[in-house]
């Protein structure tokens, strides 16, 4: 598909590109159209998706057409956008009620993801704003105000991450002195062993990524890196969507199975774990993808740095305690069936692999609790996994009241 990106999708300092064509994961292709990549057909297909209703939209969050917490927040940000532009209403108080309905229906797709309920609440937010403040001011003043605040969720998201990736390729960075200067590497063979789980890269946010941000800054800076590739089962967003960003990037890189990484830290494989985060409690517990957990405890039982990357935006400052996080229960087929493109006839099929009667689990997150997390990368550089580290850094949200 050829590139259709707004002036606003593209700038200075964003380096996603997919065979030389710059994007960003969504964007504003008219007044009437969101335009998004389909995620669903990767790495076999590179689609572009046309959503143009508030209900096609949530639609495309709850079937996965998009994914990752930050995407998921800027996605939901023009879900709102869309419902305006839908609006049937003609008083403020219609307005906002209508609204209220919409973000209601949105917010209901994924529940564990936090950046969802922002992005709806910060486009709410500006609309009332914008009506309160005019009161004789039309749809159109809605269907403005909304638009900008989406758009600007959207830019926050993908600066924030470059700034993740400032911090966090900084990390890397020593790891790679240290070990260029070393015995055992001999100085030219150094290169830094990244180990990730699930996809945390620019597919996940509008641009860059949080947990695969640090590694493309790293790169760039010409730091030797490779990356060990999780598979991320069931729905397998490591061998389909962080394999290809980074092939596209040209970054090196390795698709493992689940179940490696324990083995690969023990022989001295892995320098560090970064991962990115659905949703982390104001202490630090860190909600990801299901599996996470088993590496952050490999990597404590082997004394390797297990970093968290996030925006502020994944941080609910209305949580203090993991245990208290939802996590999403998604159906038996994600892990009874697998889907893949059949090399003999170019066609992608999808496959059973357990008994037919067999049923299955599938809890789509799990918690890390803070005390196996090293540091959280944010946008605003790097902070304990904890309840004061994380107040310092963002003094104006840590006097947010703790729901009871």
């Amino acid at each position: 598909h050829p590139s259709r990106l707004t002036p606003r999708a593209v700038g200075a300092g964003q380096t996603m590109r997919v065979d030389g064509k710059w994007y960003r994961t969504i964007w504003l292709q008219d007044a009437t159209t969101v335009q998004i990549i389909d995620q669903r057909h990767l790495p076999h297909e590179f689609v572009v998706e046309d959503i143009r209703t508030a209900d096609e939209m949530a639609a495309a969050i709850k079937d996965m057409h998009l994914r990752g917490a930050g995407l998921i927040g800027c996605a939901a940000a023009y879900g709102m956008y869309l419902a305006t532009r839908e609006l049937a209403a003609s008083t403020t108080k219609e307005v906002l009620q209508e609204l209220q309905v919409a973000g209601e229906k949105l917010r209901a797709t994924r529940p564990t993801a936090v950046n969802l309920r922002v992005g709806v609440e910060r486009v709410q937010k500006a609309v009332e704003k914008a009506l309160l403040a005019d009161p004789a001011s039309s749809k159109e003043a809605a269907v403005d105000a909304a638009r900008e605040e989406a758009a600007k969720v959207t830019d926050e998201d993908a600066d924030f991450c470059r700034r993740i990736g400032e911090t966090g390729a900084d990390l890397l960075q020593d790891i790679y002195r240290r070990k260029k200067g070393s015995d055992e590497t001999k100085g030219e063979t150094a290169r830094v062993n990244v180990l990730t789980h699930c996809n945390a890269g620019w597919l996940a946010f509008a641009d860059w990524g949080s947990a695969l941000s640090p590694v493309y800054a790293a790169f760039d800076r010409g730091i030797h890196i490779h990356v060990w590739v999780d598979e991320t089962r069931p729905r397998n967003q490591g061998a389909s969507l962080t394999a290809w960003e980074l092939a596209k990037h040209g970054v090196a890189h390795t698709v493992i199975a689940d179940n490696t990484g324990g083995h690969l830290m023990r022989n001295g494989m892995v320098d560090v774990v970064i991962t990115g985060a659905d949703r982390v409690t104001r202490a630090g517990d860190a909600c990801n993808k299901i599996g996470t957990y088993l590496k952050a405890l490999a990597a404590k039982d082997n004394s390797l740095p297990f970093y968290v990357a996030l925006p502020s935006s994944t941080i609910d400052w209305t949580m203090r305690d993991g245990a208290d996080i939802p996590i999403e229960q998604r159906g038996d087929d994600e892990v009874k069936f697998a889907e893949g493109l059949c090399q003999e006839d170019g066609k992608r099929r999808k496959v059973l692999l357990t008994p037919a009667q067999s049923p299955a689990g599938n809890w789509a997150f799990d918690v890390t609790p803070a005390r196996l997390v090293t540091g959280l990368l944010t946008e605003r550089g790097l902070a304990g996994a904890s309840e004061e580290e994380l107040a310092k850094l963002f003094p104006e949200e840590a006097k947010t009241p703790v729901k009871t």
